[in-house]
Order: structure tokens, then C-alpha cells, then sequence
């Protein structure tokens, strides 16, 4: 079984920057997706970013590419999201997943099997 834990996450203002990082612990299958998500305030959760192993492929929701990167250290099973030119509208809680499977990019990332524990960020303007 797999587990996750985050960490990172906090508080600051609008245009700074946070990086989340999240370890899986257990068996890990060499062929994986990891991600986030996020639940904003009286929003649906969001996923927002996923690395899938296979061929080092991301993806980004619209809402934020070109600020925000997501990054696998395959060795250490840790996947880590660094946050920049951060918005209020980003306030909201992050959540690690993880999907194991050779075609896992073609599963959205809300329907992933495990999650962590998640981690408050707060954007003040």
C-alpha cells in the first residue's frame, strides 16, 4: 500500500512564491503518475499538475501554467510543485496524489487511488 506525506505549504503574499513536496512510501510501480490537486474556496477539486514516469511528460491546468512546476526525483519517490507569482486566488488546500499503471496519464488526476494529507496555502493581496 501506498502512502503519502506532504509537506510545505504556509502563508504569503500575492506574487511570492511556495514549493509543496510530497514523499510516497510503500511499493512504488516503476510506471506511475503523480500530481496535485486543490480545493479552493466553493470550487470542485482541481488538478492542477502530474509527472508521469514513463516518458517524464507533465501537465498543467490552464489556470496555472507558466507559474507553477512540477517536478519527480524518481530515486528518493518524491514529487515536489514549486509555486511562483502566487495569486489570492490560489488560497486553498493542495493535495499529493498517485496512480500506478502504464497509462496513467489518461486518467484526470481527480480519479488518482492515493492521496496526502494535504497542505493549507494561503495568498493574501
Amino acid at each position: 500500500q501506498v502512502q503519502l506525506v506532504q509537506s510545505g505549504g504556509g502563508s504569503v503574499q500575492a506574487g511570492g512564491s511556495l514549493t509543496l513536496s510530497c514523499v510516497a512510501s510503500g511499493y512504488i510501480y516503476e510506471l506511475n503518475c503523480m500530481g496535485w490537486a486543490r480545493q479552493t474556496p466553493g470550487k470542485e477539486r482541481e488538478g492542477i499538475a502530474s509527472f508521469y514516469t514513463d516518458d517524464n511528460s507533465t501537465y498543467y491546468a490552464d489556470s496555472v501554467k507558466g507559474r507553477f512546476t512540477i517536478s519527480r526525483d524518481t530515486t528518493r519517490n518524491t514529487v515536489s510543485l514549486q509555486m511562483t507569482n502566487l495569486k489570492p486566488e490560489d488560497t486553498g488546500t493542495y493535495y499529493c496524489a498517485y496512480i500506478m499503471g502504464r497509462f496513467c496519464d489518461r486518467v484526470p488526476l481527480n480519479e488518482y487511488s492515493t492521496w496526502g494529507q494535504g497542505s493549507p496555502v494561503i495568498v493574501s493581496s
